[in-house]
């Protein structure tokens, strides 16, 4: 299996090629815009817009088009939250996350001895939750949209049945991980060209998943959860030594939560609460530096690398030990996001830095994190806003496809805390709030944020990048609202990580230069590791105007009309 460091290089190379051309402005629209990791998938979000169809409408035929065009994350074999603020003020949030299956148990990836096998939990059947998605798309669709099911779901039947042409970058995530599909012949018979590698300007046909988006058409959740495609995910979990039932199938169902509510100088931060830690970690780390005010020409400074820093240091470590699935576990959220214990947590922040082994005992360790998740951000000419962030948990999910149904089979397990203390993918440390027990949801890091200002829309946003979508969602935030940066420029701008374990600030090429780095260290700080962190989806809302950037690091696509 190809390593994500191996993965992130590739990405890494494309990366710099991308981000010193000429960077093109945001995108504006006056009726709507469409921010995705696909521009297929946006020009199918306006389209539905175009006939009517409201941000729910659009949200859910962008989610269903991902599928086809953008297989790495997009996804009806995964999960993922959604957060939506409607134009008369009120707000939710829809729940879909992956479940572990009932037969799942506490234990299930250590050996006898009670070490940690990361391979069980992230490879094979053994690391595929509970999908969500259909259930998910499907309950926001029917509660909060105005469009058939049949409508919404035409345009990614016809990309999937009649195919489409792949660019450069997707035949070459696809090759990535050529090797792996050829393992299993129903990926080897989706994902390889006739057993080779795809070049670009290939025709990509997926008639098995257009078969199976049917009868979601046809039938709604039914489609997915029961009858032939339920079939045909059951036999090739157990088949290949998993535990998903057809009980698990039944069983799922998404959860409406009131989303996290916040405020950053005068703005309120809408976003998503437990089971996903973004939220929280979002906003106890705005509370934090709410206490500090930066000038313009302290961006990218020592004394601003270090002071986000130190606050990050903090949110992460309260994530390891607090956060997990609330309906299996009482998380302190109005503690952890309250304005006073931010006031606590900035007063322990000097020009020093603190160790990590100090905030809260732990080990050095240091992990890649995948880009496998995907963000997508829409707007209507309502005003309706819906920030939704989904994924398969490593890129390709475990690369198993379900045969005959077209399908990749996600790899969410392992966001649990498969043993406390030990790291997952991300290398994120977990405890008893985040261990696996039947029917719970998985701890995520997907941060599907909404801000407003004045009971207006001002910004819609969110990113993958697993462990770093918080830190990456916050700094494009900070970029936006406290340095001034049109939203293209805050979308591009060069991006720094810490997550409290392992003890080091990572930062994309040309993020730290070399005085400031030298400053870093003077005052404590761990310099880490070059890598590509996140790809935002973000619309801006400037006087009637809808301003949609899509990041540089990927090959999406922002549309408006």
């Amino acid at each position: 299996m190809r390593t994500y460091s191996e993965f992130l290089f590739f990405l890494f190379i494309v990366f710099n090629l991308i981000l010193f051309a000429e960077s093109p402005e945001a995108v504006r629209g006056k009726n709507g815009m469409v921010v995705s990791a696909s521009r297929l998938a946006s020009e199918v979000g306006i389209e539905i817009l175009k006939k009517g169809g409201n941000a729910v409408d659009a949200a859910v035929a962008v989610g269903f088009t991902l599928a086809v065009t953008y297989p790495a994350a997009g996804n009806i074999g995964g999960g993922g939250f959604m957060v939506i603020r409607f134009n008369d003020g009120k707000s939710t949030a829809i729940d879909y996350r992956e479940k572990a299956p009932l037969n799942s148990y506490e234990k299930m990836f250590q050996d006898s001895a009670g070490n940690f096998l990361p391979a069980l939990s992230q490879e094979g059947t053994t690391s595929a939750g509970v999908p969500g998605s259909v259930a998910g798309l499907i309950y926001a669709l029917e509660k909060y949209g105005t469009m058939k099911l049949s409508d919404i779901l035409q345009p990614a039947v016809k990309l999937a049945e009649e195919g489409f042409i792949l660019d450069y970058q997707l035949a070459q995530s696809i090759n990535f991980y050529y090797q792996d599909f050829l393992k299993y012949p129903s990926s080897k018979k989706i994902f390889t060209n006739n057993d080779r590698p795809f070049n670009e300007g290939d025709l990509f046909v997926q008639k098995d998943l257009a078969h199976t988006l049917k009868l979601i058409a046809e039938n709604g959740r039914d489609g997915f959860y029961k009858g032939e495609v339920a079939e045909r995910l059951v036999a090739q979990v157990q088949s290949l030594g998993g535990i998903l039932t057809q009980e698990d199938l039944d069983n799922y169902f998404p959860v409406e939560r009131l989303p996290l509510v916040g405020t950053y100088r005068g703005y309120e931060i809408i976003t998503m609460g437990p089971p996903s830690a973004g939220g929280i970690t979002l906003l106890q780390t705005l509370n934090i530096l709410e206490n500090k005010t930066f000038s313009r020409d302290d961006w990218g400074s020592s004394n601003y690398i270090h002071t986000i820093t130190e606050a990050l240091k903090y949110s992460f470590a309260d994530r390891s030990k607090y956060l997990g699935d609330p309906d299996f576990y009482p998380v302190p959220v109005d503690k952890l996001i309250s304005k006073s214990y931010a006031r606590e947590l900035f007063q322990r922040i000097s020009d020093s830095a603190v160790p990590s082994i100090e905030i809260n005992p732990g080990r050095y360790l240091s992990f890649e994190e995948s880009k496998e998740t995907t963000h997508y951000s829409v707007i209507d000419k309502e005003g309706n806003a819906v920030s939704t962030t989904t994924t398969l948990n490593s890129s390709f999910g475990s690369r198993i496809v379900v045969e005959g149904a077209g399908f990749l089979l996600n790899n969410e397990m392992d966001d649990f805390s498969s043993k406390p203390g030990e790291p997952n993918q991300f290398g994120l440390i977990g405890s008893e709030a985040n261990r696996i027990q039947p029917g719970k949801r998985m701890l995520s890091s997907m941060t599907p944020t909404i801000i407003t200002k004045n009971e207006k829309p001002v910004l819609i946003l969110g990113s993958p990048g697993g462990s770093t979508i918080p830190t990456v969602v916050l700094q494009v935030i900070l970029n936006y609202l406290d340095f001034g940066m049109d939203i293209q420029q805050a979308v591009n701008a060069p991006r720094f990580h810490h997550q409290w374990l392992p003890d080091q600030i990572d930062f994309e090429e040309f993020g730290i230069v070399k005085d400031v780095m030298e400053n870093l260290i003077a005052k404590g700080q761990c310099i880490g590791d070059k890598k590509i962190l996140g790809r935002v989806e973000a619309v801006a809302i400037e006087n009637n105007l809808y301003l949609g950037a899509t990041d540089p690091r990927g090959s999406g696509a922002a549309v408006g009309y």
